[in-house]
This record gives C-alpha cells, structure tokens and sequence, in this order.
C-alpha cells in the first residue's frame, strides 16, 4: 500500500474543495449537534449514538479495508490495513485530528489544518461525518438559506457558503442524499459523492447507502476515483471504543 493511498484510505471523506479557510471548524470541547434540516428539505439523516462500519475502499486500482466508528457529532474514528495488515489509524473530533502513519512510523496531532496543507482543501467535521454518512449536509451559518427545486423524484437543494457551491439530489421516495457536489469556483476544485445501494439498517427503517463513489476534481487534472463500500453497519449495538496512541519511536510530523 503506497503512501498516497494511505492518505486518501484515511481521509477520503476530508476531500471536499474549498477556498476558503473560514470553514475550517472553530475550536470547542464540546459536541456540537449537527444543523437542522430546514422544513421544505425532504431529506432524513440517519439517526444514531454510534455507528460501526467496516468495508473496503479502493483506489488507483489498489484497495484496503477500512473500519468506521463514529459517535454522533462529536468523534471519528477511521482505520486502513491491507491484507489483515493495518496500514493506518485517524482520530478526529470537532477541533483536532490525530493521524498515525504505521507504515511510515510517523504521526501528526493537531487540528484540520494539516489535512487541508496534504489535500488543498479545507474541511469541517460536520463535512466529514455528512460525507461518510450520506446525509444532508446543511449550511454552516444559520442565515444561508438553501435553494430547494423538485426535480419528478429528486430535489435539487442548492446553497452558496464562503465560497462553495453546494448542490445535493435527495430522493422524494427514500428521504436520503442521493448525490453531494461542492464546488470552489475560485481554484476550479470539485468533489462528487454518488450515493448507491441503499438498504434498511436493523435498528432504523431509515436506508444507508451502503456503496459511495468519489470523484475528486482539483483544478484542470484528471479526476481522481474512490470507491467505498461497506459490508456491514451496525447502528447503537453497543458502545464503541476509539482508540488511539502512538507507540514508541515514532516521528512526529509538523
């Protein structure tokens, strides 16, 4: 596994463009709850205290598996290994994120904005967590008011914040985010999220998509394809477990 798809296994749901380092997550210690859905979007977020995810992502033609826990609103957890071997390990929570590279034995804490220097694009954790979820992902600041269109089954929901354009599809009949694009107009920067494979968790009669295709498109280079695709989502089935430490030895990365 190359570094590269290291990187992208652990933080291909921190790809969304922007220009704009406003959106960057304000310090808190505290869980934030995630934005209301405005009345006139017919969109339904899963709902949950914890959710446990694992399957596999693939890229560049390499793929590895991949293990989500997150607890609502307040901490994501992602682990990356090929073949049974982990590769990798990231905790984020509403104002730091912490990476572990195994592979490199090296290892960063600090907050986003190490992720926005490796990836050019700044990043919420409420974008993360909507991103690796499919929900709907509402504005930031409360007074941005979407743009809602029905569409025969979709709706088209359409906001401009600090600079992204944000388009989503929600679908009429399941309630979900069928697909997310933001763009940056400034840098050219867009990122595509095609949400499939939709199916009823057990503990929810809410669907989950349990299949996303990301398409990233910085600048006029070629586009570039992640595939994940969970195998199982568990919902509430038992108090989960982050953890995280550095072992012994390991460089710390500035």
């Amino acid at each position: 596994m190359s570094n590269r798809l290291l990187l992208v296994l652990l933080s291909a749901p921190l790809l969304l463009g922007s220009c704009n380092r406003n959106l960057l997550s304000p310090g808190t210690k505290t869980p934030k709850p995630t934005a209301a859905i405005p009345e006139a979007v017919k969109a339904v977020n899963v709902d949950f205290r914890f959710l446990a995810a694992k399957g596999k992502a693939q890229f560049d033609q390499q793929s590895g598996n991949i293990n989500v826990r997150i607890r609502k609103d307040s901490v994501i957890w992602i682990s990356a290994s090929l073949i049974g071997v982990e590769g990798g390990r990231i905790y984020i929570t509403r104002d730091s994120v912490q990476v572990l590279d195994k592979l490199h034995r090296e290892y960063y804490a600090g907050d986003f904005a190490y992720l926005s220097q490796r990836l050019n694009v700044p990043v919420t954790f409420d974008m993360v967590q909507a991103l690796l979820l499919g929900n709907y992902l509402a504005p930031q600041n409360a007074s941005t008011q979407p743009t809602v269109v029905t569409e025969g089954p979709l709706q088209r929901v359409n906001f401009e914040e600090a600079g992204l354009l944000v388009q989503q599809l929600i679908s009429l009949e399941r309630g979900r985010t069928q697909q997310l694009q933001v763009q940056a107009p400034a840098n050219q920067n867009k990122l595509t999220v095609d949400y499939t494979d939709f199916r009823p968790l057990e503990r929810t009669p809410q669907p989950f998509a349990y299949s996303s295709l990301v398409q990233i498109q910085q600048g006029q280079t070629p586009p570039t394809t992640l595939t994940i695709t969970y195998r199982s989502v568990d919902i509430d089935k038992e108090r989960l477990q982050f953890p995280f430490s550095v072992p012994k030895g390991y460089a710390r990365k500035k």
